[in-house]
């Protein structure tokens, strides 16, 4: 059984704009490398197609017969709701002249529509609902659709939806992401400029689910539970990712990477102990974050801590956020940067409920914070989120896939008079923060350690200026 693996570039940018999202910060696909590895560890042979990977095909012809090389029995795609249907379009060229390979769709998307999905997109063979690993490695292995749990399938036309499996319980017991099987890596992926200090770097996810409810979130494939790899499986494997291929800083893509206390602090201790001489960022939830567990991630080579604040409107927090609270979100901010850590505040814009007022008391608690970067991810109504089961009477949507990937404003709340004028606002925002003389001083002074992304925005400094120019205020006042 011969397996390709294939992350589709869906859209990752603005419509009618030149997509430098892949320039700026190129992730690997670690959903799909873990599925490799797996399914390698099973015995089969395993290959992955990253349609946003340093080479890209041009065309989805061109992808497709980079697919057929590897002669593959199974094709795997992993879809987010912007990429869906690009998978779709190769799957359908697959099947014009290859009806005996199978495919079959998993990730978020999928996990979130389910069967409906059969029913309407004919190229698709079987949706993968959760996890991906012991679903794949089941079907590949010929056990019959029928026995296979979190599979959806076909049967003489009629859509079966299995019943759900279990998530994986023992996080250790899976091998590392298979890294290897990435043209390119890890020179060419590279990490969000100015995030790092010394190349090349790499990403990890270390647990898996949330506890936490927030409205805008998809938890279709992970849930609510909250699984994690013990502390000496991710030194570990930072430890093969700095002797295999010569990482120096890695993101930490947890939602909660502070939630378990005792794991980070075990962690840290074996990083104090042992250095591997890197750095790596990650994200704390406001009330987990207390002075000695930040002191630790310091002195265990932390660089920068994310933290999701979303809005500084109160009322805003406590229907999409609830249990974070503005002084408590303040507290954070000062005793993160007390003991030498850098600062990157995570919010959004376009919430049911958001008023020109919330959006100005936003921008205002934004920049009071004085935080080292910041990110504004325009609100998405994902399928899988509690937010869309109450979405249609706050608000006009636009339910366009290949846009729903927090680029684009896809959600129109009822307060704000047009489209315009929400870009307006956006873009009037992001201006503010970068223009703010506190943030500009900050950048300065530590430019020089940041050569390498200097070398890489001067490089690529005309994709950048037309990035630049998306985000001015425009029209819409």
């Amino acid at each position: 059984m011969r397996i390709v693996l294939v992350h589709p570039a869906g859209s990752n940018w603005v419509p009618g704009k030149k997509d430098v999202s892949a320039t700026a910060n190129r992730m690997a696909p670690l959903g799909l490398l873990c599925i490799a590895a797996y399914l390698e560890r099973q015995g089969y042979a395993v290959a992955i197609e990253d349609c946003l990977g340093p080479r890209p095909a041009a065309t989805p012809e061109e992808t497709v017969r980079r697919i057929l090389a590897h002669r593959p029995d199974l094709v795997g795609f992993s879809t987010t709701t912007s990429g869906f249907l690009d998978a779709c379009d190769l799957a359908a060229l697959i099947k014009q002249d290859h009806p005996d390979i199978s495919t079959v769709f998993g990730g978020v998307h999928v996990s979130a529509l389910g069967g409906v999905l059969l029913e309407r997109f004919a190229p698709i063979d079987y949706l993968c609902l959760g996890e991906g690993e012991q679903t794949l490695a089941e079907l590949a292995a010929g056990v019959a659709p029928a026995e296979i749990t979190g599979l959806a399938w076909r049967d003489n036309g009629a859509v079966r939806v299995n019943e759900k499996r279990e998530p994986i319980g023992d996080l250790d017991s899976l091998p590392f992401p298979a890294y290897e099987k990435l043209a390119g890596f890890p020179k060419q992926y590279h990490l969000p400029l100015f995030s790092y200090i010394e190349p090349p770097g790499a990403t990890m996810v270390t647990s898996r689910g949330c506890p936490y409810q927030c409205s805008y979130c998809d938890r279709s494939v992970f849930k609510r539970g909250y699984r994690y790899n013990s502390a000496p499986y991710i030194y570990e494997h930072m430890s093969y990712l700095r002797r295999r291929f010569g990482i120096r800083h890695i993101n930490i893509y947890d939602d909660l990477f502070t939630l378990q206390r005792q794991r980070v602090e075990s962690l840290c201790r074996l990083l104090i102990d042992k250095p591997l001489g890197l750095h790596f960022n990650c994200a704390v939830r406001v009330g987990h974050a207390d002075e000695e567990l930040l002191k630790l991630l310091k002195r265990a080579g932390c660089l920068m801590v994310s933290v999701g604040i979303e809005s500084g409107d109160p009322d805003l927090l406590e229907t999409h956020k609830p249990g974070v609270y503005l002084e408590e979100v303040r507290t954070t901010v000062r005793r993160i940067h007390d003991v030498g850590l850098r600062v990157k505040g995570l919010f959004m814009m376009g919430l049911p409920g958001e008023t020109e007022e919330s959006i100005k008391t936003t921008s205002d608690f934004v920049v009071s914070l004085d935080l080292d970067d910041m990110n504004m991810a325009k609100f998405t109504p994902f399928h899988g989120a509690p937010v869309w089961q109450t979405i249609s009477g706050q608000g006009q949507v636009a339910e366009d896939w290949r846009k729903m990937n927090c680029l684009n404003f896809v959600f129109l709340p009822r307060d704000i008079e047009s489209w315009e004028r929400l870009d307006y606002l956006y873009n009037t925002h992001v201006k503010r923060f970068y223009s703010d003389p506190g943030w500009r001083k900050r950048f300065r002074s530590r430019l020089w350690q940041h050569r390498h992304s200097l070398y890489r925005l001067v490089r690529d400094l005309p994709d950048f200026l037309s990035a630049m120019r998306t985000f001015e205020p425009g029209q819409g006042h």
